[in-house]
Parts: C-alpha cells; sequence; structure tokens
C-alpha cells in the first residue's frame, strides 16, 4: 500500500518533516539529544543544529535540554515541541485519510501494468 510523506513550509524561511518530528518523538522517548540521534544513525551536533533550526522557528525552545555533569544530562519536549508533534502528527493523518483512494488508485495502476 502507497503511503504519504509530508513537509510542510512555514513562514519564513522554516519547515517541518518526518524526520524533524521523529528527532523530537525520539528525544520525548529517550529523555536524550545524543541517544535520539544515536537511535537515528546521525551526529549529536546534526540533531543539535536541527532542534536549534526548530527552536528559531518557532520562536521559542521546542527542546529544554540540561547540561550534563556528574548526573548526566537529559532533555525533554517543551509544551511548543509537543504541540509541533501533535499538530504535525494530526495533519498528517488528516492528509493521509483524504489521499487514501487516490494512492491506492495509482498502486492499482502499477498492478494493473
Amino acid at each position: 500500500m502507497p503511503s504519504l510523506s509530508l513537509r510542510i513550509n512555514l513562514d519564513p524561511d522554516g519547515r517541518i518533516g518526518p524526520g524533524k518530528i521523529e528527532l523530537l518523538e525520539q528525544i520525548a522517548a529517550f529523555g536524550s539529544i545524543s541517544a535520539a540521534a544515536r537511535g537515528m544513525n546521525m551526529s549529536y551536533k546534526h540533531a543539535w543544529d536541527l532542534v536549534e533550526e526548530m527552536n528559531k522557528l518557532f520562536g521559542k525552545p521546542v527542546v529544554a535540554a540540561q547540561t550534563g555533569g556528574k548526573r548526566g544530562g537529559g532533555a525533554q519536549l517543551t509544551p511548543v515541541g509537543l504541540a509541533v508533534v501533535s499538530r504535525f502528527r494530526a495533519i498528517e493523518r488528516a492528509a493521509t485519510a483524504v489521499a487514501e483512494q487516490h494512492m491506492a488508485a495509482l498502486q492499482a495502476e502499477i498492478e494493473a501494468a
């Protein structure tokens, strides 16, 4: 069955898509930017840069990070980060529901060939 991949272009000059949303979900799951990055086969620097990009885009932090030390650091999504994930997934579900019939018809064209 075909699937839909969604990217949302936001003003000014920002966008979010499945990769950034997965990163936020992984941070929420692991409580750590570095663990999320490892789980996605991504460098910590790249993950941190993506978080900073989203912080800048939304004008407030999407992730609250505590620096390491003896007890270690950690990270969690802020209310803004949670809302970004929730809204993106809701948009994704709505778009998929609307497109399902058309995607199935496209797949049927391939199978009829």
